[in-house]
């Protein structure tokens, strides 16, 4: 199939539109603007007290119904898709918000974007089910 001539460019405009440091510039620009779009690492963000709160809220309520084992592997397994759980929540926050108050489904969503907030929940769950120490007999006391 011959080419049409009308749709082609001369040699030099063609190789002038891509020198070397234009074309160096473009893909240091390119670089510098996705460098974070496939990053697995985020920033430290610091858990809010009303993060911490809403976390401990359930916790106990975990604790409370003797849930802990399948909540451990429940949230150990969905560990990784915890952003598009907050994504779905995202979407589905004009229904949720009948049941619960639109700031906490935003706080919900807004931290089930983090990946650390998995693995806090997993650990306060653990500390919270923990049976309770026993007491330890006072040093100078014989045993009878």
């Amino acid at each position: 199939m011959p080419l049409d001539r009308r749709f082609l460019l001369p040699f030099h405009t063609v190789m002038t539109s891509f020198s070397k440091t234009s074309l160096a510039e473009t893909w240091g620009k390119v670089r510098t603007e996705l460098s974070h779009a496939f990053s697995t690492t985020s920033e430290a963000e610091v858990f809010t007290t009303e993060d911490l709160a809403l976390l401990e809220r359930v916790a106990d309520a975990v604790v409370k119904r003797g849930m802990n084992a399948p909540a451990t592997v429940f949230l150990e397994s969905l560990g990784p898709m915890n952003f598009l759980g907050s994504q779905a929540l995202y979407f589905m926050t004009p229904i949720v918000e009948w049941a619960f108050q639109a700031r906490e489904v935003e706080q919900v969503a807004r931290l089930l974007e983090r990946r650390e907030t998995i693995s806090r929940l997993i650990a306060i769950i653990e500390t919270k089910s923990a049976p309770p120490a026993p007491p330890q007999a006072p040093q100078g006391a014989s045993a009878q």
